[in-house]
């Protein structure tokens, strides 16, 4: 692994190529001086209020519907470690361990931009936490993606107290061995503290990171698959013509028709039947590729800005300020824990894909049924037919993928229930939104691998003409691990293998 320079939090947005890094290749993150200075004066604002005996919410008060009762400055601390524990509510199998990292580095962000009242403490142990690789054991349901994600936040900071379960370097362990094994102390919540870890966006947050790198990863395969089936199914490349998407003025379609055309520049396959050939066009799931991943890529385009604009924003409540004057300070009770504004995103995502992984599946269908008596591909592109039934179960993992990828696009953020005695009475269900969206990319994923499995076979019944450089270049990517199919074996581990691929970005982003 390529080591990384420190991400600096600093206060600024993170983009989500260094939430990846720290997730995946386990970049260290650090607190910048600059942030520490904001975070100790963010503390003193909190500070200067509670000295003037205002109520602010979660701090001297209760939370939720317990809101109106006022606590006694001797309680202030006893509240924040009650908290963490009473709202680790949740259910199901862990988060990733990925994920877990994710989380915790935007819950560092956020609270390090100096408006959230916490010390540089809880900030600087989460940091340590990461860099130990000491991760708490979130479960994976429990936010209803309002009022943050309290519950898997909850379980983050339950490992902080020395409580709960922990990995260490992917070791089961308690909290609190784990932190002693590390030479870390237990945190103990100031006033506040608590409510500031809890109180954020950060797994639906981190979720949209994570995902939007591996849609770019799979997108850039899903075009490379699409350009590959071309030649594999013996289509024209008319449809490609850019004056057709010009004037339809749709900048999704014109980019991808591009890319395309890129790809299959220099093709012998386009030519050889271009003159002779008696169809006339060729079926949607060809024609129209350009026209349909454009616009997942215009979809996947528009919900980036709120998902990126999250990863630098505070999403907990209440939030400190200075007043006019830049002297008293003003504690600001809000929704900025509110997850909608990434929730509708997080939902179309998993619309778009899949109508990727959708049209995709068509194109598979179409080869291996051999559809077009001008190609000369054996059905399921079996080397004897009868004998070996070829890649023909390979369809029916694509259309299995496909039915739950059209269940996991109707969108979760259109569901209320109300909670906490009818206080948090609109919730946006944002969590649920970023959980399906995290198992659509899987299942888009392994829609395109296996259309490249597929593809891939289908050009060399194409042999001895070659396909564009990009193409071939795919090709060659592809059978430097996954040979060609001279007669019947499992199908799965090469799907595997090619999925990994897409994963890596073998393909690309675009």
């Amino acid at each position: 692994m390529t080591e990384l320079d420190p991400l600096l939090l600093d206060g600024s947005p993170l983009s989500p190529a260094e939430v990846h890094d720290v997730a995946h290749r386990r970049r260290r993150a650090v607190l910048a001086p600059q942030a520490r200075d904001a975070v100790l004066a963010g503390r003193r604002l909190l500070e200067r209020s509670l000295a003037a005996g205002h109520a602010i919410y979660g701090v001297n008060t209760g939370f939720g519907s317990l809101a109106r009762v006022r606590l006694e400055p001797a309680e202030l601390e006893e509240v924040q470690a009650n908290l963490l524990r009473s709202h680790a509510s949740g259910v199901g199998p862990p988060l990733e361990s990925e994920l877990v990292r994710g989380m915790m580095l935007l819950l560092a962000a956020s609270l390090s931009r100096g408006h959230s009242g916490v010390r540089p403490e809880p900030i600087e142990l989460i940091l340590s936490m990461l860099d130990a690789d000491l991760l708490p054991v979130v479960p994976s349901r429990g936010s209803v993606g309002a009022s943050g994600d309290l519950a898997p936040l909850a379980h983050v900071a339950l490992a902080m107290l020395g409580e709960g379960d922990a990995t260490l370097a992917g070791r089961p362990v308690s909290g609190g061995d784990g932190l002693r094994e590390v030479g870390l102390a237990p945190f103990r919540p100031a006033a506040k503290e608590g409510l500031s870890i809890i109180n954020g966006t950060h797994l639906m947050a981190a979720s949209g990171a994570l995902c939007l790198v591996e849609i770019d990863r799979v997108l850039a395969a899903a075009e490379v698959a699409a350009a590959m089936a071309i030649d594999a199914c013996r289509a024209t490349d008319g449809f490609l013509d850019p004056r057709l998407h010009e004037i339809r003025r749709q900048r999704g379609p014109i980019e991808v028709a591009a890319r395309i055309k890129r790809l299959l520049e220099g093709s012998e396959v386009v030519p050889s039947h271009a003159e002779n050939d008696p169809r006339v066009q060729d079926p949607y799931c060809l024609r129209a590729a350009p026209q349909v991943i454009g616009a997942a890529r215009e979809t996947i385009a528009a919900a980036r800005v709120p998902l990126e604009a999250e990863l630098g924003a505070v999403t907990d409540n209440p939030l400190l300020f200075t007043d006019s004057t830049g002297n008293d300070a003003v504690a600001l009770s809000g929704a900025n824990f509110h997850g909608m504004p990434i929730a509708i995103p997080l939902d179309t995502l998993a619309i778009a894909l899949a109508h990727v992984a959708g049209i995709s599946e068509r194109r598979i269908n179409w080869l291996l049924t051999a559809g077009d008596p001008e190609n000369p591909v054996t059905p399921h592109l079996s080397p004897r037919p009868g004998l070996h039934s070829g890649l023909m179960i390979a369809q029916y993992a694509a259309a299995a993928c496909c039915n739950e990828l059209q269940g996991l696009a109707s969108p979760s953020s259109v569901a209320n229930i109300p909670t906490c005695a009818g206080i948090e009475d609109y919730n946006s269900m944002g969590a649920t939104s970023a959980a399906k969206l995290r198992t659509a990319v899987d299942l888009v994923r392994s829609v395109v691998a296996i259309e490249l499995l597929v593809m891939a076979e289908g050009l060399e019944f194409q042999r001895p003409l070659r396909s564009g450089a990009g193409v071939e270049h795919a090709h060659a990517r592809i059978r430097a691990t996954v040979p060609r199919l001279l007669g019947d074996r499992p199908p799965a581990p090469d799907i595997a293998t090619i999925e990994r691929l897409v994963r890596e970005g073998a393909f690309g982003p675009a």
